[in-house]
């Protein structure tokens, strides 16, 4: 594959430019609250986030004629902008050979449970549509030569469903969406950070606005640089909680808006998380699933003076085994607890962690073939598990090196890591067990509305995709509720008021923000330090229920901490900083609040997260022998129907159980009994 592509084909899939210039929109006025003059934006629907599902709200907004504007933190700054993979995968329904089954590919969605079943259907059926319209706006999805969509497995995918650009497949999707959106004029207010939901008095509470801090409207008059968006709805899609662990893949900066949401009372639904191998977030932090580890790379460790150790040989019986589990990483990337039994891949994840739990490097060697298990034969390609090796040998690629497998099989992984500064056909990578996606966030229903009337979560901020999902799952949930949410937003054709806000929820609402900043107020670093030590360290893939309560515990005296004595403000443009880390703290404290009672329920390992327990039923078994301290509860089949749902109220979390919505599937659809619902309008009234 490699000797056949020109350099500007590698160039324009892995550096890819992004449209720089997007409308502007002024303010239609000011108002005052405690001596600070704010300047007031106004539009009918606000799109908080500009990442792939952001951007495709908008795009669908603004094309029905609704008046839209996107508010960001930084441009082009969030996951789907920066991330990505060897091949950073798109999954959607298949569409070559015999096609697709969408009630199949839903229940692959939900397998795991924890995901509403009309959601995943949702997300089946209109999964479709989102591929073809980024067709049309340009993104190269590949084709084979008769227009069928190239597919592969991936990981949590029984039937080879996902396909790619490339690695920078969700840049690429910003790309199109981006360029559209300043196509059809969109404006855009950059640097700004959503402080403050807005409500109207009275029940129920619905959206009346957004206060922000926005960098451009800092001035003698508003140091701060606050600023109020009137809208009628509002759709967050700010992405995922990327600061709340020390140990993640996430780009820098990415505080998402669990926080906000959960500060304007909210639902959310926050037990599930993915962690998986990817290099560290103070270099170029990227996920190395895919062929970095297919191509069956050395992975070692080494000490403070530099010593190697093939700390994996210690896990495996075999050199056979040891390799084809490595392979295995690649389309089973994200850590899963029952896979650290009968000698799985995620004994894999295991292995690192313990690693770099004693302060040793972990490192991925694409130099050098795996290093034999102690007492067993050498590697060989004729020593493979049957699976490992005919995949290799119908990609071509039983070849002598891991970098030779690399460059046949996937040659724009390579080309990625020399764009920034790492030469991996030379060096190797470190890297370890990090946090990489949150699967829960806020509750929404078919149509991506929360509990709050006029807000709407869409992408990553919404808590849409269950235990486990399969690769690229994520990002067609975000393109399928972007359209959905923006289909209802039109039919409910809701204005922004006209009249002023009144001036009690403006002052209440600056009151708010103002109280938290203080010349003695706790350092946000410290805030920080703590906050990402202790849910990488309790809230992890390993974790107990002792040491999420203890967490918890901790977790609850900071937050009242920064109640009684708010954050430190050393310079008005450290505003925005205090601010995300209020709600990341707050976020933080509902992430062990749920996770709590779901472990005092006798919750079991599921999904992402290994349940540590001296009592549990399962224990991890290596070469050596049994893993007793990292024994753990195994899951119970009863709570794949179950959510714990979870509101902020009352400066308190109060926390609930509830069933996964159930879709009946033999209840099939008629044209001419079913025509008149979307004629009226009927099918928007109900979310599920």
């Amino acid at each position: 594959m490699a000797a056949s592509l020109r350099r500007s084909v590698l160039d324009a899939l892995t550096d890819v430019d992004l449209p720089k210039r997007h409308p502007a929109r002024a303010a239609r006025g000011s108002v005052e609250a405690d001596s600070i003059r704010l300047p007031v934006y106004a539009c009918d629907a606000l799109v908080l986030g500009s990442g792939a599902a952001g951007w495709r709200a908008a795009v669908e907004l603004k094309r029905r004629g609704i008046d839209v504007m996107v508010a960001t933190q930084y441009l082009y700054g969030g996951t789907s902008a920066c991330s990505g993979s060897d091949k950073q995968t798109l999954h959607t329904a298949a569409t070559g050979r015999h096609g697709d089954d969408f009630i199949a590919l839903a229940a692959a969605l939900g397998a795991s449970g924890g995901m509403d079943e009309d959601t995943a259907y949702v997300e089946a059926v209109g999964s479709l549509r989102a591929l073809s319209s980024l067709q049309y706006l340009g993104l190269p999805i590949p084709l084979d030569r008769l227009g069928a969509v190239l597919r592969y497995q991936t990981d949590h995918d029984e039937a080879g469903r996902a396909t790619s650009c490339g690695p920078r497949t969700s840049r690429l999707m910003v790309k199109m969406l981006a360029e559209e959106s300043a196509r059809l004029g969109v404006p855009v207010l950059n640097r700004c950070v959503g402080a403050r939901i807005l409500l109207t008095d009275g029940e129920p509470k619905r959206v009346a606005g957004l206060l922000v801090v926005h960098a451009a409207d800092r001035g003698a008059d508003n140091p701060l640089g606050l600023a109020l968006i009137r809208c009628a709805d509002l759709v967050i899609a700010a992405g995922g909680p990327g600061e709340l662990y020390r140990d993640s893949v996430y780009p820098k900066h990415c505080f998402g808006a669990l926080g906000l949401a959960l500060e304007a009372g909210v639902a959310v639904n926050l037990t599930e998380s993915q962690f998986g191998i990817g290099t560290p977030r103070d270099g170029f932090p990227w996920n190395l699933s895919g062929t970095y580890a297919q191509c069956l790379p050395y992975i070692y460790s080494v000490d403070a003076d530099g010593i190697e150790r093939n700390f994996l040989g210690d896990y495996y019986r075999t050199t056979q085994e040891l390799a084809s589990n490595v392979f295995r990483k690649g389309y089973q990337w994200p850590f899963h607890a029952s896979r650290m039994l009968d000698f799985g891949s995620s004994l894999v994840d295991l292995a690192i962690f313990r690693e770099t739990g004693i302060g040793r490097k972990v490192l991925m060697d694409f130099n050098r073939n795996p290093e034999p298990v102690p007492g067993d034969a050498p590697f060989s390609l004729d020593r493979l598990d049957a699976d490992v090796r005919a995949y290799l040998d119908n990609n071509g690629a039983l070849l002598g090196l891991p970098i030779e497998r690399l460059a046949q099989m996937n040659p724009l992984s390579i080309e990625l890591y020399r764009r920034y500064k790492k030469d991996i056909t030379r060096d190797p990578l470190e890297f370890a067990v990090n946090n990489q996606h949150m699967n829960g966030g806020i509750a929404v229903d078919i149509w991506a509305r929360s509990s709050l009337e006029g807000c709407y979560a869409i992408g990553e901020a919404a808590g849409t995709h269950g235990v486990t999902r399969p690769g690229g799952a994520a990002l067609n949930a975000g393109q399928v509720m972007g359209q959905r949410c923006a289909e209802h937003i039109h039919a409910c054709k809701r204005t922004a008021p006209g009249d002023p806000l009144p001036t009690d929820m403006v002052r209440a609402a600056v009151g708010s923000i103002a109280e938290c900043l203080r010349d003695d107020g706790l350092d946000c670093r410290d805030v920080a330090r703590e906050v990402q030590a202790r849910m990488s360290n309790d809230a992890g893939f390993i974790c107990s229920a002792k040491g999420v309560r203890e967490a918890l515990a901790a977790a609850r005296r900071l937050n009242g901490e920064i109640r009684s004595r708010g954050l430190r403000l050393d310079r008005a443009d450290q505003a925005e900083r205090c601010v995300q880390w209020r709600q990341m703290a707050l976020a933080s404290e509902a992430v062990l609040t749920a996770l709590d009672a779901y472990l005092s329920r006798g919750g079991g390992s599921r999904g992402a997260r290994a349940v540590c327990d001296p009592h549990g039923s399962e224990v991890p078994v290596t070469r050596a022998g049994p893993l007793e301290a990292f024994r753990f509860r195994a899951e119970r089949q009863q709570e794949r129907a179950e959510k714990i749902a979870i509101r902020f109220e009352d400066g308190h979390f109060a926390c609930s159980l509830q069933q996964v919505r159930r879709h009946d599937h033999s209840r099939a659809a008629y044209f001419e009994r079913d025509w008149a619902e979307f004629l009226s309008g009927a099918i928007y009234a109900s979310g599920d």
